[in-house]
């Protein structure tokens, strides 16, 4: 008898949540208790009353595994809500990183011009090193620090990611 392995996939949960102290822990807690992984997390209050957090994971999975994620997280007493974005539909995902890179001469030219097609803001400059704001998809992030590690990346410091549907309607 052959067992079939069912193919991981990569899910942002969206989970709203009572903002009090230790949420966090309990959530990061049942994702470690339970051997999964968390790729991104993303914490935002999101009233004006601080009253409720949206908290945002991106993780990886069997869709087996990410029901049981979902299930479990639906029974934590201060979640109010938890939302599949890659199942609900078409949702934009964003995330902010600073890139430090340090060169002179030809190099520093080059990281001018490819932060310019990347849409990258230099926040400081100095005679020797940039720090570049670049936000948009993951993948747009991970390509820019790419090409920034063959002109002297020093540093990298990444938001992780948020997402949101697209639409009207809120998740």
């Amino acid at each position: 008898m052959q067992i079939a392995q069912q193919e991981a996939q990569r899910h942002v949960l969206a989970i709203t949540v009572d903002n009090e102290s230790g949420i966090l822990a309990k959530i990061a807690g049942l994702f470690t208790a339970r051997g999964y992984n968390i790729d991104s997390l993303t914490v935002a209050d999101i009233t004006e009353d601080h009253a409720v957090s949206r908290i945002t994971i991106v993780t990886n999975g069997p869709p087996a595994v990410i029901d049981q994620i979902h299930a479990q997280l639906d029974r934590l007493v201060p979640v109010h809500k938890v939302v599949d974005l890659t199942e609900e539909g078409p949702h934009v995902e964003r995330e902010l990183a600073l890139v430090k890179v340090a060169g002179t001469g030809d190099k520093r030219v080059e990281a001018l011009r490819l932060a310019d097609i990347f849409r990258a803001r230099p926040v400081d400059t100095t005679t020797e090193s940039f720090i570049f704001e670049i936000t948009g998809p993951p993948e747009k992030v991970d390509s820019f620090i790419a090409l920034m590690r063959e002109l002297g990346l020093v540093e990298v410091g990444r938001t992780g990611i948020v997402g949101m549907m697209r639409g009207a309607q809120g998740a």
